[in-house]
């Protein structure tokens, strides 16, 4: 059976093709993703405006043909924080349903975190030891804090790249004022992980897919330009490595950053509040040991599939 995850981010439209090859396998024939930015000019106003909602039915158009070619069998939609927070979301759903005919699951961040987290663990190995799980996304961030036996704690916080990008509009290159003015901002509302990390105390962060790829691949290209991070489902990243990154970036303009190797050109505009957020949380809890994790939703949705958790 050929299936197709699709995974409407808040900035991307992500698409997974994969065909099952046993009970508990597949194979991944591609992956693809297309620009909608849905919560441009009204993620924080609980809104999809109209160009936004014509770009993620482009979006999904571009989608819908490359399913054809590939003569996908069954097609599963997952929608997050930009379609789950709107007051039009609902809109959204049904028009893609009248004109698309693709159904949209809404997800909750709980489900979210958890299909996340289903992903991260078929090429990630967690042992016994508690280790943090982050996905940054353009409107909500997942955390989860788990081990082999399973989720310890998730949560779902408002505090995506697309939100603060809307709410700071920050300078280009950016302030230190301004760098202040984020972290002043994400701080209390991350009171529950607070709690969460003084409970568990993880030392390991491993960071999924989206801005975490962008990381990695940057970071290769400079330090083991031999290695083809495309290849790979993780990586282990030198803290240093991290750091030095998030120095160039705070010192960047778009337009510097739109010629970095290996930059995807889809995140030049949010990658420095990224950037501020992961340094941000390695700062605050100590954490050294980074990995990168290419697998996440998409993933996670294929195994529930194949262990018949989803339908």
């Amino acid at each position: 059976m050929r299936i197709a995850i699709i995974d409407l981010g808040t900035n991307t439209f992500n698409l997974l093709i994969a065909d099952k090859t046993s009970d508990q396998s597949y194979h991944i024939l591609l992956e693809t993703k297309f620009p909608a930015k849905l919560g441009q000019g009204g993620i924080n106003n609980g809104t999809i405006l109209p160009e936004a909602m014509e770009r993620g039915i482009d979006a999904l158009r571009n989608h819908q043909r490359t399913m054809k070619e590939y003569k996908v069998c069954k097609v599963i939609c997952f929608a997050t924080s930009a379609i789950r927070s709107a007051a039009n979301g609902q809109e959204f759903v049904d028009r893609v349903k009248e004109e698309l005919n693709l159904d949209i699951q809404v997800i909750n961040g709980k489900k979210e975190a958890q299909l996340i987290f289903d992903g991260v663990k078929q090429v990630v190995p967690i042992s016994d030891k508690n280790v943090l799980i982050l996905d940054i996304g353009g409107g909500s961030n997942e955390f989860i804090i788990a081990n082999r036996d399973g989720v310890l704690w998730m949560h779902s916080f408002d505090l995506g790249m697309a939100r603060l990008l809307d709410h700071f509009e920050p300078s280009d290159p950016i302030q230190a004022c301004e760098i202040e003015s984020v972290e002043a901002y994400i701080k209390p509302q991350l009171k529950l992980l607070y709690e969460a990390m003084a409970k568990y105390t993880p030392q390991t962060l491993i960071g999924s897919s989206g801005s975490f790829d962008t990381v990695a691949g940057m970071i290769a290209a400079q330090h083991h330009p031999h290695l083809d991070v495309m290849k790979l489902t993780s990586y282990k990243i030198p803290f240093e490595y991290i750091h030095e990154l998030h120095q160039r970036f705070l010192r960047s303009t778009m337009a510097e950053r739109q010629e970095m190797e290996r930059m995807d050109q889809h995140r030049v505009e949010m990658i420095v509040l990224a950037s501020i957020f992961i340094n941000f949380i390695l700062r605050e809890f100590k954490i050294t040991n980074v990995w990168q994790c290419a697998f996440a939703l998409k993933e996670g949705a294929i195994h529930q599939l194949l262990t018949k958790q989803l339908k």
